[in-house]
């Protein structure tokens, strides 16, 4: 009981402070999993969010959906996804109306633009966690090529990022496949020559 509620806490506060959708929520959903409330590592965040991205459907909910069934199976998925959904949904409808006839208001205009920067700053570390991350991993020079052919591929082809995602994912589980099949190959052979030898 206690972990559900804990999804509907931190679920809901990613929803009522999650300014300007899926990606600007991210930040704080990472907040509640990873530092909070400690229902994954950092590591498996990042891993969880690829993921994510490489499936149909808003990014936010879809955290939240893995993340509840993570913390508390089916129950915990429908604990997390509305309590992410609900209080926000319920929220614009009350202040629809309002919005609607201050939406061309400096002070709205004001309050848009101050919120902008602090989204863009959360946006940016963990961008550079991610970098740093993938720096530690793969070293500076794949990163670095990596980053050039995922903007060349975003940028200028226009590709969807779930297809770069998807196709990135592709080609490590099949050089993953590659590298155990030659170590699995190497060991039979070391234990084959030992054998002989004996």
């Amino acid at each position: 009981m206690k972990a559900l509620i804990e999804l509907s806490i931190g679920f809901a506060r990613t929803g009522v402070t999650g300014y300007g959708g899926g990606p600007s929520t991210i930040p704080l959903i990472e907040y509640e999993a990873v530092k909070k409330y400690n229902w994954m590592t950092e590591e498996e965040f990042g891993q969880t969010l690829a993921l994510a991205n490489t499936l149909p459907g808003p990014i936010a909910t879809k955290m939240a959906a893995y993340i509840g069934y993570k913390v508390k199976g089916n129950m915990g998925a429908v604990v997390a996804i509305l309590a992410h959904i609900v209080p926000s949904l319920v929220g614009m409808l009350g202040l629809l109306g309002i919005l609607y006839s201050y939406r061309n208001s400096p002070i709205v205009s004001g309050m848009v633009a101050g919120v902008t920067p602090i989204i863009g700053l959360m946006l940016m570390e963990m961008a550079y966690k991610f970098a740093n991350k993938a720096r530690k991993e793969l070293g500076m020079p794949i990163m670095l090529a990596m980053t050039g052919l995922s903007l060349v591929v975003l940028q200028v082809l226009q590709l969807h990022p779930g297809i770069l995602i998807g196709a990135c994912l592709g080609g490590a589980f099949l050089l993953a496949t590659i590298r155990n099949k030659h170590k699995t190959t190497g060991e039979d052979e070391y234990v084959q020559r030992k054998e002989e030898s004996v």
